[in-house]
This record gives C-alpha cells, structure tokens and sequence, in this order.
C-alpha cells in the first residue's frame, strides 16, 4: 500500500470553476445583447459566422420579453462556438466610432446655440470654413429665430444644423 505522503496532489484546477464558466457565458450573452442593439447598417460591418447573424436579427424582430431572453441565451450559446474577441474588437470598433460622432453632433449643437446668440458667431464660421456660405447662415438664423418667437416647426433650425455639418464635413 502506497503512503499518502508519495502521492502528489495538483491544487491546480484542470478547468475553470462552474461559476467562472457561468460568468463566462453571462459576458458572451451580455455581449450578443449588444450586438442585437445595433443598428443593421452597424451590424453588417461585424465579421460573424451567419448562425449568430440570423439569430442576432431574429433577436431585433422579437417583442416578447420571455422569447428575447430566450433568444439572447441562444445567442450566448452560438458565441461560445465562435471567436468572441474580433466580435468584440469589432463591437468596441462601432462604439468608438458612435462616440465619435456624438460628440460632434454635440460641438455642432453648441455652435448652432452660440450663432443662434450672437451673430458675431458667423465671422467665426466664415474665418474656420472659408468656402461657407455667410449669407445663407445668416438667413437661416433669422428664420430659426423667427420660428423660434412664432412657436412655428423648427425648420430652419433643423436646416441651420444640417447646413453646419456639411461645413464640418468638409
């Protein structure tokens, strides 16, 4: 009979806990829930096999709280077999470029606030955009104001955001 003393014993475990498997899973369900929350334009620059695809798509076409949960768990399931860290990279891709944006939408808002105050604002515009169009930006902002004290449609406001982000496009 062997002593308990010549058996080595590994402390190490051969795999992860069951409820490290668990978190696992929850961050690939988490994870595909994200991706069902964008938009399809967004969804198609995503390299993924087409089983998640469909699954994702049928995810965004579901209005039942129970069948979403259900189908968000058969996402996580169908991640587990693909690689999740370029999904990832490529998640993280699409949110920094949404960050982006908003923060620009926000500057061009700001701007939109600021000549809306004071037209001192356009010489602003004119000296950072050289091909502006100075006059049409000043008649813009009188009819926005206009609107504005009318309580009529924000047209010309909306016009007046639209005219500034091809500015800034440019």
């Amino acid at each position: 009979m062997k002593n308990l003393e010549d058996l080595e014993y590994d402390d190490s475990p051969e795999r992860p806990s069951k409820s490290q498997r668990k978190r696992d899973m929850q961050a690939l369900q988490d994870m595909g829930a994200e991706l069902v929350e964008l938009s399809p334009e967004r969804l198609a620059r995503i390299d993924m096999p087409d089983a998640l695809r469909g699954a994702i798509r049928e995810a965004q076409r579901l209005t039942r709280h129970e069948a979403r949960r259900r189908q968000l768990q058969y996402i996580g399931r169908l991640m587990r077999d693909a690689d999740p860290a370029p999904i990832r990279e490529a998640l993280d891709a699409v949110k920094g470029v949404s960050a982006i944006e908003n923060a620009r939408q926000h500057r061009l808002e700001k701007l939109r606030e600021r000549l809306l105050e004071d037209e001192a604002v356009l010489t602003e515009i004119g000296a950072a955009h050289p091909g502006a169009d100075i006059t049409r930006l000043r008649q813009l902002r009188r009819n926005a104001l206009k609107d504005r004290d009318e309580g009529r449609p924000p047209r010309a406001f909306r016009e007046l955001f639209r005219l500034l982000r091809e500015l800034d496009h440019d």
